[in-house]
C-alpha cells in the first residue's frame, strides 16, 4: 500500500480544507509549518490514500492523533470515535467560545476529540486570542 499522495489529490484536499487544519482549524498562513496530509483510518490500521480517508492536518493534530481512531469522551467516559472530517461536519460538532480562543465540543466526538488532540493547550489558546485580534480568526467554515 503506497503513501504517495498525487499533486492532483494534494491540491483537491487542501481546496475541501481550505487550507486550514480538519481538525482545530487552524489556517496554515498564520503558522510558520507546512501542514500534513493525514489518513483519518491509520495505514497501520488498513486505511488507504484515497481521498475519503485524507484530510489536511496541523503537525500538532496529527501527532496527538496519531493512530487513533477510538477516544474516551471526558463526560460520558464512553468510548467514541475520532471526529471523521470526511464524513462528518464541523460545526455539527464544534464551535468557538465567545471570545474564539477555545473550542467547545457539542457532541460526545466532539467533546472526545477536542480533549484526545489537546484543542485547547494554553499556547493555541493564546495565539488564538492574538489572531483575534488580528481579524485572522476563526476562519470561515463550510
Amino acid at each position: 500500500m503506497s503513501a504517495y499522495i498525487s499533486v492532483e489529490l494534494q491540491r483537491k484536499i487542501r481546496t475541501r480544507f481550505a487550507d486550514c487544519c480538519a481538525y482545530c482549524r487552524t489556517a496554515e498562513v498564520l503558522t510558520a509549518t507546512t501542514f500534513e496530509f493525514e489518513h483519518i483510518v491509520p495505514r497501520s490500521a488498513g486505511g488507504e490514500t484515497v481521498w475519503e480517508n485524507l484530510c489536511l492536518a496541523c503537525p500538532n493534530c496529527n501527532r496527538y492523533k496519531a493512530d487513533r481512531q477510538n477516544i474516551i469522551d471526558p463526560i460520558t467516559e464512553q468510548v467514541v470515535a475520532l471526529f471523521n472530517p470526511q464524513i462528518q461536519v464541523w460545526k455539527e460538532h464544534f464551535s468557538w467560545n465567545e471570545d474564539a480562543s477555545m473550542m467547545v465540543g457539542f457532541t460526545d466526538i466532539g467533546r472526545a476529540t477536542i480533549a484526545a488532540l489537546k484543542m485547547n493547550r494554553s499556547p493555541l489558546v493564546r495565539v488564538r486570542k492574538m489572531w483575534v485580534k488580528l481579524g485572522e480568526h476563526p476562519p470561515k467554515l463550510e
